[in-house]
Formats: structure tokens, C-alpha cells, sequence
């Protein structure tokens, strides 16, 4: 069930600031701005009569007088309240200012902070790659043993080329012997087979002498 107020929320405002200006917030008793408003009524009424009254003026004077002390008292202990909370407010911005400085502050240094952790990254990446290659370069043999390992290398190589050079000669010696071997082989042949085919010549020519001397 929804709840029904007999003032809005704005109208709630206006009143509170108007009962707090009249000091009319009190339940008991007569508010004291309408005390003092019968303070001054009487006092007017007692100055407007005719008659010597005097004392009466002066008597009603004094308690309306007393009356608006009553009144400006309070009014006064808020205005110093008032001024109070005002002073703490600047102070409440003025620390609220300072705090956003602050804020900024840090997280400008958290930026150069973050920056410089990630330059300390790569430097500690560089140093460490620095380190491996150091290391690797240690484990190496010293210059003068890799320039003689370097150049018995070297002699090797000639003395290589120059065996590959001997045994390429010798190959193509080797090839022209036995191209002439070969050749010699073939002339050898021929000659065996003309030798046999002479033979066999000689040899029809004595049988047909025989034949002959028989008849």
C-alpha cells in the first residue's frame, strides 16, 4: 500500500527551512517568534496609550527587549553553526581538491612506473641475451687455435686438390693405357687371324702337292 504524506518532497524542503528560520519546530509551548510578536504588540499598545505610563513602557521595553535576546540567541549559535559547516566545506574541498591532485599524481607516477618497469624488462632481456652469446663465445676455442685449425684446414684442402689433380691425371693415364691395350689387343687378333689363314693356305697347298706325286 503506497504511502500518502500531506506535503511533497519540495514543499517538505520549504517547510523545514521556514520552521528552522522561525524556530518553529518546537511541540511544546508557544513558538517563540509569536512570543515575541505579543512582545512587541504589547509594547506598541503600551507606547500608543495617553496616559503617563512610563514605568509601564519601560517594564514591557525590557521584556520585549529580554524576549528578543531569547529570540536572537538560538539565532545566533545556527549562524555560527552555519559558518562552521561552511569553513568545514572548504576545508571538505579544499581536501577533496587536494586528494583529486593526489590522485592524478598517482597515476601519472603508476604510468611512469608501469614505463619503467617495461624499459627494465628489455633491458633485463638484452643483458640476459647479452649473457648467452658471452657464454656461448666462451665455450669457443681461443682465436689463435681456430686460425691454425683454420689454416691446417686450408692446407688440407690443397693438398686435396692437389691429389684429386694427381689421381685425375693418373685416371686419364689409366684410360689411354687401356685404350692402347685395347688397341694393341686388336691388332694382335688381326694378326693371329691372318696368320691362321695363312697357315691354312700353306697348309691346302702342300696337300694338293702330295695328291699330285701320288698320281
Amino acid at each position: 500500500m503506497a504511502a500518502h504524506y500531506a506535503f511533497g518532497p519540495l514543499e517538505d524542503a520549504a517547510i523545514i527551512k521556514h520552521r528552522l528560520l522561525t524556530r518553529t519546530t518546537t511541540t511544546r509551548g508557544e513558538p517563540p517568534l509569536k512570543k515575541l510578536q505579543k512582545k512587541f504588540a504589547t509594547f506598541a499598545l503600551e507606547i500608543e496609550k495617553d496616559t503617563d505610563n512610563f514605568s509601564d513602557c519601560e517594564r514591557v521595553y525590557r521584556a520585549f527587549l529580554q524576549e528578543m535576546t531569547t529570540f536572537e540567541l538560538p539565532l545566533l549559535k545556527s549562524k555560527a553553526v552555519v559558518d562552521a559547516n561552511l569553513r568545514e566545506k572548504g576545508n571538505f574541498d579544499e581536501l577533496q581538491e587536494k586528494i583529486n591532485s593526489q590522485i592524478l599524481q598517482a597515476r601519472s607516477d603508476i604510468e611512469d612506473l608501469k614505463r619503467l618497469l617495461e624499459e627494465s624488462k628489455i633491458e633485463r632481456r638484452h643483458k640476459e641475451e647479452c649473457e648467452a652469446i658471452r657464454r656461448l663465445i666462451a665455450l669457443q676455442p681461443p682465436r689463435s687455435k681456430t686460425q691454425k685449425l683454420l689454416s691446417d684446414l686450408e692446407k688440407e684442402i690443397v693438398a686435396l686438390e692437389a691429389e684429386n689433380g694427381a689421381s685425375s691425371r693418373m685416371l686419364e693415364l689409366r684410360k689411354k693405357q687401356f685404350s692402347l691395350l685395347l688397341h694393341v689387343r686388336s691388332l694382335v687378333e688381326e694378326l693371329r687371324m691372318a696368320t691362321e689363314e695363312n697357315k691354312s693356305l700353306l697348309d691346302d697347298g702342300h696337300g694338293g702337292s702330295e695328291a699330285m706325286a701320288i698320281d
